[in-house]
């Protein structure tokens, strides 16, 4: 966090003004929130804080009303963050360090799918979207023409694409969803075609087991799963012990089987969020802390992951714009899309054509190729590793234009002068 967002925070969790004019007086620069912990280990941290130079404050943990339990926000420059980090020791400040180091967005990281090693950091990767379905929100829906699916994911590759991701089902607002039988029918074969004509990883869109292994076998590297591996275990994955919140999805069709799959078969994973199910997640969404919501969840996903034998180079995460989000929350999540680095692994976006820029814009879904840009190019400036959209030809060139912009390589110039040394 930074800026406004941290005294927002700071306004939302309780403390008091005299807290926030000191912060305003001081001009931290970076915030970082620790916790939930018990009393004895937010009073550790804040004294740790506090010989690091950092400013540290109690808060309340959003949406929980454990008394014995806190969080500590703590405020101060990226250095002094890693020099509290290192007086907080331990697993608090391992922690710590990570997620400072991964806010940084350090350079050598890579996305692993089954042999492949996908640079992150380098510049963006583009993921085109081919939607094998007859009612996609954005009016791209293929039905079940599988050579036209074919011919779309050809042309985006030409266009550019780093991968494809390629669904059966539909999960647009209010959607139902299909049976197994039908989502294999439609991906399978644009899968098994695709894999023998394009030399870059291919992704399945599904929440469900046996679509996944299906598709693994027939070339995928990837399964993007909307419900953040919270619906079906036997996509590869135990749910964690302490999992309590239950499955979004455990109305929907789709059988339980064996685990694991993904895990076997070495493929990499997407982890997104998501707030109920395709079916009513946009009646009423609502949340108390929507980046600390969203990131508890991703973590859990996370978790299932590891526990099944992923490393985090194996993992990507996707906040999910528009699922289960009002336009405010959606425009947060972008506006402090940083902070999901702090999970550790890669982060991707996909906000093409969906509804918050139809609502901003006042237009249709096949008319919102600006809004879009906007979208792609912000966030790669905060941090993003993959975007997924639907207009690959124009999204790559504003992510070759952002990415020159952001991802620019600062060498020292050689130079007589030197800092701290006065004038020559």
């Amino acid at each position: 966090m930074a800026g406004d967002e941290v005294i927002a925070e700071l306004a939302a969790r309780g403390s008091d003004h005299a807290v926030v004019e000191m912060v305003v007086a001081r001009g931290l620069s970076r915030a970082m929130l620790v916790g939930p912990l018990m009393l004895d280990q937010a009073q550790a941290l804040r004294q740790a804080a506090k010989e690091s130079g950092a400013l540290a404050v109690l808060a309340k943990p959003a949406g929980r009303a454990d008394p014995t339990r806190a969080e500590v926000i703590v405020m101060g420059g990226m250095d002094q963050l890693a020099v509290a980090a290192a007086k907080a020791g331990g697993e608090i400040g391992a922690r710590m360090e990570a997620a400072r180091a991964a806010f940084a967005a350090p350079a050598q990281r890579v996305l692993r799918c089954r042999g492949r090693e996908l640079a992150l950091g380098e510049r963006t990767l583009v993921m085109g979207i081919v939607n094998v379905t007859p009612d996609s929100f954005s009016g791209d829906g293929l039905g079940s023409d599988t050579e036209a699916a074919i011919a779309q994911g050809l042309r985006m590759v030409e266009e550019g694409a780093d991968l494809l991701d390629i669904g059966g089902e539909s999960t647009r607002p209010g959607s139902e969803p299909v049976s197994e039988d039908d989502e294999l029918r439609r991906v399978l074969p644009v899968i098994e075609r695709l894999a023998t004509e394009v030399h870059i990883p291919l992704s399945i869109d599904t929440y469900k087991s046996a679509v996944a292994r299906a598709a693994l076998g027939a070339g995928a590297s990837i399964v993007n799963d909307i419900s953040g591996l919270h619906h079906d275990e036997g996509a590869g994955f135990a749910k964690p012990a302490d999992l309590s919140r239950g499955s979004p999805f455990d109305s929907a069709q789709g059988k339980r089987t064996p685990r694991p799959t993904i895990a076997e078969a070495g493929a990499a994973v997407v982890i997104m969020h998501i707030q109920g199910t395709p079916r009513d997640m946009q009646k009423d969404p609502k949340y108390a802390d929507v980046i600390g919501e969203i990131s508890d969840y991703l973590e859990e996903g996370i978790a299932s992951a590891v526990a099944a034998g992923l490393t985090q180079e194996q993992i990507a995460v996707d906040p999910g714009i528009g699922f289960g989000k009002t336009l405010e929350h959606n425009l947060e999540i972008l506006r402090r899309l940083r902070e999901f680095r702090a999970l550790g692994c890669a982060v991707m976006v996909g906000a093409s054509r969906k509804s918050m820029i139809g609502k901003i814009l006042d237009l249709p879904a096949d008319q919102r190729v600006e809004g879009t840009a906007a979208t792609v190019a912000l966030a790669i400036a905060a941090g993003a590793d993959i975007v997924r959209v639907h207009d690959v030809k124009e999204m790559v060139r504003v992510a070759r234009v952002a990415d020159a912009i952001v991802r620019v390589k600062h060498e020292a110039p050689e130079s007589e002068y030197h800092w701290g040394e006065g004038k020559a």
